[in-house]
């Protein structure tokens, strides 16, 4: 039996990649804020933290970039974001307290296109996921994963380029986490009846095994439910009608013994809402429970 995740409902309309984290005790939802959302009026993309159980969102930062995601360690926060979109460069974003923000580049690859990426942890220090869609004799079919690691969040070498899923069809790449000797990658299949959430994993970021139980996520009418009682009326009315062929972007955090799930839904194609969901147990338990067989 697969691992239960239990769909809470949407939380948002026009937020697509976004990660719930635990800072000091206090579970956050960390949003990548794109130009057309709805409570945008900066005419830019920005990155912010929003409490979980409030709502409240802190002071935007990081603006001009994309695609963020998050990494907590007990006292600091390390978020990536591309340049540009499409862009050529990831930096990261380091604080300790929220408000003030230092920068630092982590890669710098020329000709690439960057969209997604994903920090986590292994034996050796940490390793981001990155995804890319140009130049084509690496990337394959758009979008790819590749990899870099880092012993101290400072220098970055790029994986060989065999460390890689996969270049053969459309594998967007969202969320990487590590345990016990396996990576696991979090990616989007592209099916003929829609767009599914899928895991792999692999001991080396070169050979990689498929979970017999994908998919992780898959679009149906639990993703309409309301989890965010501050969703206006008329949003409400489009959330029930909306086209949904599409559960995307998934992320994921350990909270109070179970796991906050964060992920998209609609078509992506204009037509996007964030939604919720849980998982009672670890986050050790959620990833070898896709693996039942080892």
């Amino acid at each position: 039996m697969k691992p239960l995740i239990q769909k809470l409902g949407t939380v948002d309309a026009d937020l697509v990649e976004t990660t719930p984290v635990v800072f000091k005790d206090t579970l956050y939802r960390f949003e990548y804020v794109r130009e057309r959302y709805w409570g945008n009026d900066t005419g830019d993309s920005y990155f912010r933290f929003v409490n979980h159980d409030t709502g409240q969102p802190g002071k935007p930062f990081a603006q001009g970039y994309h695609l963020g995601n998050v990494l907590a360690t007990e006292d600091t926060l390390y978020v990536t974001g591309t340049n540009a979109w499409d862009g050529e460069r990831v930096d990261i974003f380091t604080s300790t307290d929220m408000e003030n923000w230092t920068v630092s580049n982590a890669l710098n690859l020329p000709g690439y296109g960057l969209f997604n990426t994903s920090l986590c942890c292994d034996p050796d220090g940490y390793v981001l996921m990155f995804e890319i869609g140009r130049p084509p004799e690496i990337a394959g079919s758009r979008y790819t994963a590749l990899f870099a690691k880092s012993p101290d969040m400072k220098q970055w070498t790029v994986m060989p380029l065999e460390c890689t899923y996969a270049k053969d069809r459309y594998t967007a790449p969202h969320c990487l986490r590590y345990h016990d000797g396996y990576y696991y990658n979090f990616y989007l299949e592209a099916l003929e009846s829609g767009l599914e959430q899928y895991v792999v994993r692999s001991k080396d970021l070169i050979n990689w095994e498929s979970s017999p139980l994908n998919p992780v996520l898959r679009a149906d009418d639990e993703d309409r439910k309301i989890a965010n009682p501050a969703i206006s009326a008329e949003q409400r009315e489009k959330i029930k009608t909306a086209e949904n062929c599409n559960n995307s972007d998934i992320d994921l955090c350990e909270y109070q013994g179970h796991l906050v799930i964060n992920y998209s839904w609609g078509n992506q194609q204009g037509i996007e809402y964030l939604a919720e969901a849980r998982f009672d147990g670890t986050l050790a338990e959620f990833l070898t429970g896709w693996f039942p067989n080892e």
